[in-house]
């Protein structure tokens, strides 16, 4: 399940601030025809934290059930800075996932002796395979090397999404020795999945799908030219979309393009400066050139 692009869906809002299913269904739609691999909701890019319980139950069910319809995986992000909360979430949660994905425990900075009870808990009650969502810079967390292959090697993991923020050492020994690894910084997927990367999640994808789909399947088939050209033209394009916080771009390239209907975030996000669009929108119209 864990090939390929796995999208981690924007959660669109209307003018008014309210839920648009209509557009998460469309852009889900969307994103599976242009060929990604599963979907992902409830995580950072979805703004998942500023959802409402029932707004997650919805979002959940909405994209349940069109994962269906496609035959694509499923995975629902989990977790938060405890173990008892990250536990209930997964239980309530695991019930319409394939995958679960996990962020590593933030802020408090645990022992990597305790983080693996955290998702060892969190894994004996969810009942479906985790993706440990390993991001340092921002749970200010870093796990060893030997932490991260031990993880890989318990039967409650399926895979890492690996957000170092870098191509460094323990990046190369994690893909060298481990399986299930997912590319999660978007300008550094190329070299991820060249290295031996599973597949990545990729935000960007919410706006060029079908690219960073060639861009993995070019790597698969060892077309390294391809992957290559894919990469150099993607790469203005995620920079742009990562210049704000995300996921503050990718939401008013999406609007623009009309494949949702409102750019709006929710508080204390802002929306983004309109040079930065423009930039995003400029090199999107390069990369569909």
């Amino acid at each position: 399940m864990l090939h390929g692009i796995h999208v981690p869906l924007v959660t669109p809002f209307g003018p008014d601030g309210a839920l648009d299913v209509p557009s998460l269904e469309g852009l889900a739609h969307h994103v599976l025809t242009e060929g990604a691999a599963g979907l992902v909701v409830l995580a950072t890019t979805g703004e998942a934290a500023l959802l409402t319980a029932d707004e997650r139950r919805t979002v959940i069910a909405t994209c349940r059930k069109i994962s269906e319809e496609y035959g694509a995986p499923l995975t629902v992000g989990v977790g938060t800075i405890g173990t008892e909360e990250s536990v209930r979430q997964a239980i309530d949660r695991a019930v319409d996932a394939d995958l679960l994905l996990a962020v590593v425990p933030y802020y408090l900075r645990p022992t990597d002796e305790g983080v693996l009870e955290h998702f060892a808990a969190i894994g004996a009650a969810a009942g479906v395979p985790l993706i440990v969502y390993n991001i340092p810079y921002r749970t200010g967390k870093t796990l060893r090397v030997e932490t991260l292959l031990e993880l890989l090697a318990t039967e409650h993991v399926a895979g890492i999404k690996h957000c170092p923020g870098a191509i460094d050492a323990d990046t190369l020994t994690l893909l060298a020795e481990g399986r299930g690894v997912l590319g999660g910084d978007d300008a550094f997927l190329y070299p991820m999945l060249q290295l031996g990367a599973a597949g990545g999640i990729t935000a960007s994808a919410n706006v060029a799908p079908a690219a960073f789909a060639a861009l993995a399947d070019a790597v698969r088939d060892g077309d390294a030219a391809r992957a290559r050209d894919l990469h150099d033209a993607l790469l203005p394009l995620v920079n742009a979309l990562f210049a704000e916080p995300s996921p503050t771009v990718i939401k008013a390239v999406l609007a623009e393009r009309g494949l949702i209907a409102d750019a709006t975030v929710r508080s204390p996000l802002r929306p983004p400066c309109s040079e930065v669009v423009i930039r995003a929108l400029d090199a999107l119209a390069g990369l569909i050139a």
